[in-house]
């Protein structure tokens, strides 16, 4: 396995710097583009996929920076209700609505001094983000339920693997706050684009997964497991390669890894008793076996490219760009059908 180049806490007395792992091109230029920005004091956005590691690039942002003694505060807006987004962001009064008997302070209280972290920061309502951007260009707030004016000093990180843009030109997130968080936008790599880090962290995660596991070492990944990791696609990218090392390292007894399993809901027992019932928006999605000729034009060209996209992609085991070519795409005409067909395709 070859040598990894990893960011680690750092000694006693300085920023507690959280670990980060590869050494491809990809991975060390966005490493010197997330340091030289944790220098300046400004809004950052981080972009990504899923599964790419942006609250991680975030902690690094935080401890790299001045702010670094200062807490870190995190915010899933995605996982909120718009009410319950306002009233975590900037808390609430005694009696501001029913159930609020005390008073309380927000993310923007307690991370006075340090930074914000709003994850999935796309989905915050636009009644809210008319608050956040009040917040950021004159560091003032109200609690919800309060007219008393207060006053913060934090740094905002967002994130999110929307396309922020696009939402933007639709209205959806306002233009003026996205100029002032976006001092500058940091874009995460895909791991499909970091194909020299991923043995790499696979044996990282192999190691951990075996100190958890209380194991002497690691299992060793065979030259055939070793080849099916280099050749899957990761649409979950990093995430998805700790899940799937994880649970290799977790289900083997013996020194060596032959077979990666890449979904945990596949059965040597007995298939699903039934399929999930297709979405009832988006591209119509027929049974198998269907005679396209009997369906009208436009449902039968969605069901032939689903089942041509969904072939190519198993049979280059969900590699995309090797997709592309088994279909003479280039691999943005590919990631278009993704996208067109998303729902319908499984990845």
């Amino acid at each position: 396995m070859p040598r990894k180049t990893t960011f680690q806490r750092n000694p006693p007395g300085t920023p507690p710097v959280t670990e980060a792992v590869g050494e491809s091109e990809a991975f060390l230029t966005f490493q010197a583009l997330l340091s030289r920005a944790a220098a300046v004091d400004r809004p950052i956005l981080i972009l990504g996929e899923r599964g790419t590691g942006k609250e991680l690039a975030a902690r690094r942002l935080h401890y790299l920076s001045s702010r670094w003694r200062a807490p870190m505060v995190t915010l899933n807006c995605a996982a909120l209700t718009p009410a319950l987004i306002e009233t975590e962001l900037f808390g609430h009064e005694k009696g501001a609505y029913t159930g609020a008997v005390n008073d309380r302070a927000g993310r923007f209280e307690a991370a006075d001094g340090g930074t914000l972290f709003l994850d999935e920061i796309a989905a915050v309502p636009l009644e809210v983000q008319e608050k956040i951007l009040r917040t950021v260009e004159y560091g003032t707030f109200e609690r919800v339920g309060s007219s008393r004016v207060l006053e913060t000093d934090v740094r905002i990180v967002g994130a999110t693997n929307a396309d922020i843009l696009a939402l933007s030109r639709k209205g959806l997130f306002k233009r003026d706050l996205l100029d002032r968080l976006s001092f500058d936008a940091l874009v995460l790599p895909p791991l499909r684009d970091r194909g020299e880090d991923i043995l790499l962290l696979a044996d990282h995660f192999a190691r951990r997964m075996a100190i958890e596991l209380q194991r002497e070492k690691p299992p060793a990944f065979s030259a055939k497991a070793l080849d099916a990791l280099l050749e899957y696609g990761w649409p979950g990218n990093i995430r998805e390669l700790k899940n799937v090392v994880e649970r290799a390292v977790y289900r083997t007894d013996t020194a060596r890894i032959d077979t990666i399993e890449f979904s945990p809901f596949r059965s040597p027992f007995s298939a699903p008793a039934s399929a999930p019932a297709a979405p009832e928006t988006g591209a119509a999605h027929i049974c198998p076996g269907t005679d396209p000729m009997t369906l009208p034009l436009k449902k039968a060209l969605a069901e032939l490219e689903i089942r041509m996209v969904q072939n190519a992609l198993e049979s280059a085991r969900f590699n995309q760009k090797k997709a592309a070519e088994r279909l003479g795409l280039t691999y943005d005409q590919f990631r278009g059908l993704l996208r067109k067909h998303g729902d319908h395709i499984e990845r």
